[in-house]
């Protein structure tokens, strides 16, 4: 799956500062930092190649107005840092780029849960991160899935700390009228109609 720009963007910005730091100098001329971190100079370098310095600035304004990254003051340089808004956005764009396998065993994997109304932001959250890993709702809190996502499950169930909400299941069976033609041939070769937890 190709992401946009700005996906890619903040999922560069961020696998160059992970092991760096919160703040980097990316606006700034060649620094002191850029020296000692020569990968954060390649990184800019790319992208500066790749958009004109005009294209370059006005993607860096795009992500500030929409609040994913901020500036910090370095003085005398002017660095950024990613907001808690652009780690969401990151961890979105992950999970939009993970590919997609049928499971070999062609089990499904089944989500329950049963999260309570003050903590509704979070059940939005858990049914947006379902979407991209592309589970499909049977009721609103019911989901399945016929891809491997096994881990990236587990890893959205403990990002939001809702794992006493959550009943993860294995479960051999199909739902055909869920996923579209291409898929449902697949859906074919499967035995059974009727859900069997394993």
């Amino acid at each position: 799956m190709r992401l946009p720009i700005t996906d890619k963007f903040l999922l560069d910005l961020y696998a160059v500062i992970e092991g760096v730091d919160d703040i980097i100098d990316v606006l700034g001329r060649r620094s002191m930092k850029e020296a000692v971190y020569p990968e954060l100079y390649r990184f800019r370098q790319r992208y500066e190649k790749k958009q004109d310095r005009k294209n370059f600035s006005n993607l860096i304004n795009y992500l500030k107005r929409k609040g994913y990254i901020k500036s910090a003051g370095l003085r005398p340089q002017q660095g950024i840092a990613i907001t808690k808004k652009g780690l969401e956005k990151i961890w979105k764009a992950r999970l939009k780029g993970i590919e997609r396998k049928i499971r070999k065993d062609r089990k499904w994997q089944m989500i329950i849960f049963d999260i309570p109304e003050e903590k509704r932001d979070l059940r939005s959250l858990l049914r947006e991160n379902l979407q991209l890993l592309r589970y499909q709702m049977l009721q609103r809190s019911v989901w399945v899935c016929p891809y491997d996502v096994m881990k990236e499950t587990e890893a959205v169930i403990n990002r939001y700390l809702l794992d006493r909400y959550i009943n993860n299941f294995l479960i051999e069976e199909t739902f055909p009228h869920l996923f579209d033609d291409r898929q449902k041939g697949e859906e074919k070769k499967r035995r059974g109609n009727g859900a069997k937890i394993v």
